[in-house]
């Protein structure tokens, strides 16, 4: 993706079901769980870069002895500053106790984050500041063991300021209205009452406080108290949780649309936000590794049971089809397949858009995720050469001689590195016209590849904002001196704003919205624009289960190639020299090559919660009213 997007966090929970003696003995370290906590987390580098959080939880612990531990980080380099804490805490307490070395108990005893429960997070900041506190996990503290409550996420919820009131009117005073902190609350609230019920039971049966402890511990029911604290969530989410005494849970949202993965063994439990990470820490193969599905949480106990029990009914699903495209690690199985249908799917647009010259043209792809798209885009151009070949043999197979089929066999699909992403360039001067300058060469080209009777195709993941393309891209293509540049976006236009978790709160910030509004300008249907702000304004006191997305009639008086085309013209500009087409994947095609991940809301506007119709409505009303605002 050219345009710099900020998305999804990853999480990653790991459970030794075996004491640390075990780990001792076949791994060589009682510092295993840890060791395989760090490689989760830097394998999900990819999800999150703004801050890191680790925390852990010793099973049966005495009485007056630390069971939890917690580090965060918000520094450049996260994940390593975490994990270079936890090992300097370490390495001092066993520099300073040589009696440790050998003895895994004193170890666990007197050493924090030496746990058999793991919890770690990597952070992308979509809403607030970037500060320490903004960091997983959140921990909620208490002196009963029970009531000790850690959670982590990768999700957004879309009614935030409905959860903040439901808090206060029972009567909490919630520190601040961020969707971690009211949902960590909710849950500690049941977690409370469950607690409490417990207590009470174990205390007409006569037992003391200290022994109806293990007993609530063991009848403790998770999956009750998710179902009552989740009541009127709207939102995505992956979160995890983690209780003092050692139960634990991952939970997915009833549309499925962020991811969730886990794997179990009799030495482990792991979840992780993504299949292949799993598989590469833990050496296991792709069938071992399983989805949590939509509505469900996977529930591990203290005494290691491990159940997945639904919470919700589940809805549609409507998984993120952008972790396919862009922010999922490409080597996934399946993820790396339909990368390269995606490719090769939008082929038959490119080959119209070059007047199916291949041998006058030259692909490539816009570094560096876009690569596996550009192999399927490239094995379908030979597929297409081939038959060209086959049909030109078959008609002249009589005339043709050894010298001219070698000629034609000889003719390839023509393909060169054409764009080299330069280390971040300083835009330390402020003047506008300075600081394009320097973006313009974000990027780097490959020169004396490209003829002036050349078409250069370029594809790139998706087209958010265009602000790369028009300010460096093109530009720097253009100076290639080629006939025709085709640039390829192998997502379909970006319409709407996401809401579950990725960084597009803005409708203003989308090219695809921005054309259709200069098309409107163009054909005088700009009083659209009024109408549909009259709708949405008209929906506000409506709830969220009655609201239509009405920005869908923005878009609907034109083709999408209309709008692709108005697109080309907006991120070109005079002194350009060759012509600029740009070609989007349809949506029809992009459920082809993902036909498990239907979450399209940000090309159709079809929202997979009630909630999303109100956030595409008010960032609509904020566009129009020219507020810088985000929409929930």
């Amino acid at each position: 993706m050219s345009d710099a997007i900020k998305h999804e966090c990853g999480i990653a929970l790991l459970r030794l079901k075996k004491p640390l003696d075990f780990y001792k003995q076949k791994y060589g370290s009682a510092f295993y769980g840890i060791q395989k906590m760090y490689l989760l987390m830097e394998k999900q580098h990819n999800r999150g870069q703004d801050g890191a959080g680790f925390a852990s939880i010793k099973l049966d612990v005495e009485p007056g002895e630390r069971y939890i531990s917690r580090v965060r980080s918000n520094d450049a380099q996260p994940i390593q500053h975490v994990f270079a804490q936890i090992n300097e805490r370490i390495n001092e307490e066993m520099a300073a106790n040589p009696e440790y070395a050998e003895n895994v108990a004193l170890q666990k005893k007197n050493i924090p984050y030496i746990g058999e429960l793991f919890l770690g997070h990597v952070r992308y900041g979509t809403f607030g500041k970037n500060s320490i506190e903004s960091v997983h996990p959140f921990l909620r503290q208490n002196n009963w063991m029970h009531r000790n409550l850690i959670v982590a996420g990768n999700f957004n919820m879309t009614n935030v300021t409905e959860l903040f009131n439901s808090l206060v009117e029972l009567g909490q005073h919630p520190k601040e209205m961020a969707d971690t902190v009211t949902v960590m609350e909710k849950i500690g609230h049941f977690l409370d009452d469950e607690v409490t019920d417990l207590y009470q039971e174990c205390k007409n049966a006569g037992l003391s406080k200290r022994e109806a402890s293990p007993v609530i511990a063991e009848k403790l029911e998770i999956a009750k108290i998710l179902r009552r604290a989740s009541k009127g969530w709207d939102g995505g989410y992956a979160m995890a949780g983690l209780f003092g005494h050692g139960d634990a849970f991952v939970f997915r949202d009833p549309a499925g649309i962020r991811p969730a993965y886990f794997y179990e063994d009799d030495e482990i439990v792991v979840v992780a936000s993504e299949r292949p990470v799993i598989q590469t820490v833990f050496n296991v193969a792709f069938e071992k590794v399983q989805e949590l599905q939509p509505g469900n949480a996977l529930i591990i106990k203290k005494n290691g049971k491990v159940s997945e029990e639904q919470i919700i009914v589940p809805t549609v699903k409507k998984a993120c089809s952008f972790e396919r495209i862009y922010f999922s690690r490409g080597s996934d199985a399946e993820i790396y397949k339909e990368r390269k249908d995606l490719g090769k799917l939008v082929l038959p647009a490119v080959l119209n858009a070059i007047d199916q010259d291949t041998d006058n043209t030259v692909f490539s792809y816009i570094p560096n995720t876009a690569e596996t798209s550009f192999y399927g885009m490239v094995e379908a151009a030979q597929d297409f050469l081939n038959d060209r070949k086959n049909k030109h043999i078959l008609e002249n197979q009589k005339t043709l001689t050894e010298q001219t089929l070698k000629e034609l066999l000889s003719v390839k699909i023509r393909t060169e590195k054409i764009a080299i992403k330069d280390a971040k360039l300083r835009t330390f001067i402020t003047e506008d016209s300075s600081r394009d300058d320097l973006v313009a060469h974000v990027y780097d080209v490959t020169y004396g590849v490209i003829q002036p009777t050349d078409n250069l195709v370029i594809i790139d993941d998706s087209i958010v904002r265009g602000t790369t393309l028009k300010m460096s891209i093109i530009k720097m293509m253009d100076r290639l001196k080629p006939k025709r540049i085709v640039i390829v976006s192998s997502a379909p236009q970006i319409r709407y704003p996401d809401c579950y978790g990725i960084d597009m709160a803005k409708l203003e910030g989308l090219v695809a919205f921005r054309a259709a509004l200069e098309l409107l300008k163009e054909r005088n249907l700009y009083h659209i624009v009024d109408e549909v702000y009259q709708k949405c304004k008209s929906q506000q006191n409506l709830k969220d289960a009655e609201v239509v997305n009405y920005v869908n009639e923005i878009y609907a008086p034109f083709h999408p190639q209309e709008i692709s085309d108005k697109i080309a013209e907006m991120l070109s500009s005079p002194e350009i020299n060759a012509e600029v087409k740009i070609i989007f994947q349809t949506v029809e095609d992009l459920h082809k090559a993902c036909p498990k991940n239907l979450g399209d809301w940000y090309f159709t506007g079809d929202y997979p919660t009630p909630g999303g119709n109100r956030v595409v409505n008010r960032a609509f009303m904020n566009f129009y009213e020219g507020k810088d605002a985000r929409a929930y």
